[in-house]
């Protein structure tokens, strides 16, 4: 197994009490009514807009206490909201202002540092989560779809769900696997997405196309409905800046990546890369799709490289594949400050389960920096063994067989195992959550979540 990166780190709030005392503060919200309540939030929301108003104007360091105030107060409004949803449109709304100020202060950071890594983390990930937390209280209520920075762009557009999606954008999502799960949370900043396609739109017929890594099948060119139609619990479109220098000289260039990349899908199989090198374009992994083709045309995506630093998480990673550990993770696309986000969508209705899963993996991957390790059933491996090969004479006639390529037996039996122990526990994990929400008359925060996650791994283990 390759060693940790010499510059990661993983990240951790370690604010335990602080959360719990959001949590009593939403109780004592619900207690005192939203009558007494709704005028203070208003007025707080109303001082956060106009702190946000300076923030898209004035830079400040990475580390600059105006920050650390706007992440703190945005976090604590959360309770008050969560029990008192009139305000609620207007808290998710404050969310994208909020990020679009982040991402403008970042342009002039090092996003490189540990500092601004720690800031670009704590700010947007940060609120994003409290956002969460608010709609996991009122699905019914709460908007799927946020509008980011509608950033123009010289590349033949179409319109997808609501939002003009523009050639050379990245869709970058999360699905509902356990392997999504994973992938998400599988970093030194674990994050909420797993995905990333690239878009290409016709400049006569101005249809959507993604391009796309698919560990069963390799890239990929899909339908915008054929993208849809798997499995999505949230997608954020991302668009390069117009005003960066590649851009302002050649206005054309994401369109121009965006063909590149599909007219290499089309002329010839590209394996999946399992070993996530993103300096070797002969195979690739999803976010390489997107990185390959624009490094070619100048443009560096990932100015934040992710790293994955803890060694459970990394001898795990070592038994699919992986074999990089400095590398490109979806999630971590939102922090390039090249980047703008234009929409995110999210559904409402699964968002506990995104985060039970969430919380599932976290649980799990403590266990594997306290050894556990990735077992499967050693009788079956025969049986896949065959099934390899025969995955091997299908791939030569151009079809997707039950193993994936470049997926060894026993990666392909521990991933097996890997997903029906994660489902396993996340059922225990539900059914503990909807008594715990019968019982106290809401759902769960998340690091309630993160604990019964913590108690049905160790029952598992007994």
């Amino acid at each position: 197994m390759a060693p940790a990166p010499p510059r990661g780190g993983a990240f951790a709030w370690n604010q335990d009490e602080y959360w719990r005392s959001l949590q009593r503060a939403y109780l004592a919200t619900r207690d005192s009514g939203c009558p007494s309540a709704e005028p203070g939030a208003t007025r707080e929301l109303r001082a956060l807009g106009a702190t946000v108003d300076r923030l898209s104007a004035i830079p400040v360091a990475a580390d600059a206490p105006a920050l650390d105030s706007l992440e703190r107060r945005y976090i604590e409004l959360a309770p008050v909201v969560a029990a008192c949803p009139n305000r609620l449109d207007a808290y998710v709304l404050l969310s994208s202002r909020i990020r679009e100020a982040i991402k403008w202060q970042s342009r002039g950071w090092d996003v490189a540092s540990n500092i601004v890594r720690a800031r670009l983390y704590r700010s947007l990930y940060g609120v994003r989560g409290a956002v969460e937390e608010v709609m996991v209280h009122h699905p019914d209520q709460a908007l799927a779809l946020l509008d980011g920075r509608h950033e123009p762009s010289a590349t033949p557009a179409t319109m997808v769900r609501g939002v003009e999606i523009h050639s050379g954008d990245m869709l970058v999502s999360r699905g509902g696997y356990p392997t999504s799960a994973l992938i998400a949370r599988g970093n030194d900043y674990p994050g909420n997405f797993s995905h990333v396609a690239l878009v290409h739109v016709d400049s006569v017929t101005h249809v959507a196309s993604t391009i796309e890594a698919h560990i069963e099948r390799g890239v990929a060119v899909s339908t915008a409905d054929q993208y849809l139609s798997d499995k999505k619990l949230r997608i954020m479109v991302l668009r390069l800046r117009r005003d960066l220098p590649a851009v302002q000289r050649d206005p054309m260039l994401p369109h121009r990546a965006a063909t590149l990349a599909l007219q290499r899908a089309q002329s010839g199989h590209i394996p999946y890369d399992f070993e996530m090198d993103y300096t070797d374009a002969s195979r690739l992994f999803c976010s390489e799709v997107a990185s390959s083709v624009y490094r070619e045309l100048g443009v560096t995506l990932w100015t934040g490289l992710s790293t994955i630093s803890a060694p459970g998480l990394r001898r795990w990673l070592a038994d699919f594949g992986v074999r990089h550990f400095e590398t490109q993770e979806p999630s971590d696309l939102e922090y390039d400050p090249q980047l703008v986000v234009v929409a995110e969508w999210r559904d409402p209705q699964t968002l506990l389960k995104d985060h039970i899963d969430n919380a599932v993996i976290d649980a799990m991957l403590e266990g594997a920096d306290s050894g556990d390790a990735l077992s499967y059933a050693w009788y079956q491996l025969p049986g896949v063994r065959l099934a390899k090969g025969l995955s091997w004479l299908l791939e030569r006639f151009g079809k997707t067989g039950p193993v994936p390529e470049g997926m060894s037996a026993t990666a392909a039996l521990r991933n097996r195992s890997f997903a029906e122990r994660q489902r396993r526990l996340a059922a225990g994990v539900t059914d503990s959550a909807a008594r715990l929400t019968e019982r106290q008359g809401y759902s769960p925060p998340y690091w309630t979540l993160l604990e019964l996650a913590r108690t049905e791994r160790l029952a598992e283990r007994r």
